[in-house]
């Protein structure tokens, strides 16, 4: 088994007489790889960023909204439902957590 881990990280090539891979292919190779690891690093950074601004702004509209007098004293608990129902792979809709939200 340990063969086929160590095959399957050599660099495979294409077959074709067409192609000639130089140091500077290799060094080109190097930097799309470092340019598209560094682009995820920033959509990641940038999907956080987003996600905490919609946590404050949620909490600004459920204390803005005087949400439990207007709706009654369930209201954040629903909201939170509301939002995983809606949302179901996303983390971080508990009714703990949108009370913190609202803090």
């Amino acid at each position: 088994m340990k063969e086929d881990n160590e095959i399957s990280k050599q660099p495979r090539i294409v077959k074709s007489h067409d192609i000639r891979i130089d140091t500077d292919y290799a060094e080109w190779i190097a930097e799309l790889k470092h340019r598209y690891r560094s682009a995820q690093v920033k959509a990641s950074v940038r999907v956080n960023a987003e996600k905490l601004l919609f946590n404050w702004e949620l909490g600004r509209d459920l204390v803005q909204k005087k949400a439990e007098e207007r709706w009654g004293a369930g209201v954040v608990e629903q909201v939170s439902l509301d939002l995983q129902r809606e949302f179901p792979n996303a983390e971080g809709f508990s009714a703990l957590n949108l009370w913190y939200m609202k803090r």
